[in-house]
């Protein structure tokens, strides 16, 4: 199995099924940080992640599962600058 390199965004599987996101790579310290789709963040050292058994796979049908945010948490203070779909996810498709 080849090894599948840390690209941000990208979510893999872990052998125990632990799904988890690459949110940033830092190359000067030589880590891969991550997060949990539970919400828990971590680091992996480069030198162990070609170790790790690590499956790439699509991002959860809903990745957004772990964030944590109410809408007074967001930088806006009005409803109208709330994002589209922030209160209703479906809100921002077009219905046509």
């Amino acid at each position: 199995m080849a090894t599948q390199f840390p690209v941000i965004g990208s979510w893999f599987r872990r052998p125990n099924g632990t799904l988890f996101e690459v949110v940033a790579v830092d190359e000067d310290d030589d880590t891969v940080e991550i997060q949990q789709f539970d919400g828990t963040i971590g680091e992996i050292e480069f030198e162990y992640w070609p170790r790790l058994l690590l499956v790439e796979v699509s991002a959860p049908e809903d990745w957004s599962g772990s964030v944590d945010m109410d809408p007074e948490d967001y930088v806006g203070t009005s409803a109208s600058e709330m994002p589209n779909g922030f209160h209703d996810p479906l809100e921002f498709l077009n219905k046509s």
